[in-house]
């Protein structure tokens, strides 16, 4: 039966981008090969060994993310009150992922902790990941990063998107009693 009225095109879902395609291909292979490798290194050294492996790994990186931890955090969080960039803030939060990777269990990422604990290692990370947020901030639209939380899209039934702007209108002097006078 015909109405007269045009039928809506049928709605595409976004592609998907390789990241998103591979980043669970990539932890499920990681978690099997951890897995594996835990299971060699048991069967040549033993059980016990690879708990107390396993045990060293969890108190080194809780030395080292306790160790970082704060001054990796008054350091970012000084540098996005300030808008900058960190400058020193790398070389702890890489201390901090090295801890993090040294706390799961697993021997690939006890290995990987351990290379971000070597200074030269963090020195070369750290120059790459400031080059390459250097380089993805100069190719975004101007604001700071507040203004990107800011930023409202609404969906109308029709399929058109309606793009806007969040202004939140705080009060100076919240108001002290309330109206209506709430009885119980």
């Amino acid at each position: 039966m015909t109405t007269g009225a045009s039928t809506p095109p049928p709605l595409t879902r976004p592609r998907r981008s390789r990241l998103r395609t591979a980043l669970p291909l990539a932890v499920a292979a990681w978690l099997v090969l951890e897995i594996w490798l835990l299971t060699v290194v048991a069967e040549a050294a033993g059980g016990f060994t690879v708990f107390l492996l396993l045990l060293a790994g969890l108190v080194l990186g809780s030395v080292v993310i306790k160790r970082a931890g704060r001054r990796a955090f008054r350091n970012l969080n000084e540098a996005l009150q300030s808008g900058t960039a960190p400058s020193s803030g790398g070389g702890s939060g890489l201390l901090m992922l090295g801890g993090l990777l040294l706390m799961l269990p697993g021997l690939i990422s006890d290995v990987a902790g351990l290379l971000l604990l070597v200074p030269p290692v963090q020195k070369a990370l750290g120059r790459y990941t400031e080059r390459t947020v250097e380089r993805r901030l100069r190719r975004t639209a101007p604001g700071s990063l507040g203004d990107v939380f800011q930023q409202a899209r609404i969906y109308r039934p029709d399929g058109k998107v309606v793009q806007g702007e969040v202004i939140r209108d705080t009060p100076a002097d919240p108001p002290r009693e309330q109206y209506p006078p709430l009885n119980r």
